[in-house]
């Protein structure tokens, strides 16, 4: 890559508007243009003109039906992009929630939430950590499933079915735990059975999630993860 065209990928994530809409498209849905004027509260003219950029630098992808405009993220190795640089640009000391409502949907955040397509926050660690110490992850050198990781996940009915040139398992260094939680396509599947399985529900419109009873005992009985740590 030229450094031009570094410069210019730095450009695209270098403006507040566009932040918010990268930032709502972690939640791994596609979104109308209305939608993203709504959440980040700019006019729709000039909602517009940024998706224009996104697109067209490769960062969001542009899906039409009917008269409806969707985008979302590109592929996962955005998402992780983006959840890494939320991460290196969290303050040292963060901002005081300015009303009740955002600081319950913070702390929802931070509780458990998605990260494009698999599991972060509190839940996503806590379930990372208990893989490692089970002997399922690696961590030493790099992310990697272990044999026995993938004889885990055969066992829970979980496929890992391989996609382009995705690693099968990676760390995203997760933006208020300042810890890696395990991404890639096995990230991914797990995330997915748990919503599938009803481990998990999705709350508010954040992206927040919340584990459910079935989720605590299933969880503990996996991977040995306590039910007051997924809390």
């Amino acid at each position: 890559m030229a450094a031009k065209d570094l410069a210019s990928l730095a450009a695209l994530f270098a403006d507040e508007t566009r932040a918010a809409f990268l930032l709502a498209l972690l939640d791994g849905r596609a979104w109308t243009a209305g939608e993203l004027a709504r959440h980040a509260r700019v006019a729709p003219s000039t909602t517009s003109e940024h998706l224009g950029k996104l697109v067209a630098g490769g960062v969001l992808a542009e899906e039409r039906q009917g008269r409806h405009r969707y985008v979302r993220l590109a592929d996962a190795g955005v998402a992780h992009l983006v959840e890494d640089l939320a991460a290196r640009s969290e303050p040292a000391v963060p901002e005081t929630p300015r009303t009740l409502r955002a600081a319950s949907a913070g702390q929802a955040m931070a509780r458990g939430r998605t990260c494009y397509d698999h599991l972060a926050g509190r839940l996503g660690i806590a379930v990372t950590e208990a893989m490692t110490v089970q002997g399922l992850l690696r961590q030493d050198t790099g992310f990697a499933l272990t044999d026995g990781g993938l004889a885990w996940f055969e066992e829970q009915g979980i496929p890992l079915v391989a996609t382009g040139r995705r690693p099968l398992a990676r760390g995203c260094l997760d933006w208020t735990e300042r810890k890696p939680h395990l991404a890639g396509l096995a990230g991914a599947a797990l995330c997915r059975h748990a919503m599938d399985a009803g481990w998990c529900v999705r709350i508010g419109s954040e992206r927040a999630v919340k584990v459910t009873a079935e989720g605590e005992r299933a969880l503990h009985t996996a991977l040995g993860i306590e039910q007051a740590a997924l809390r």
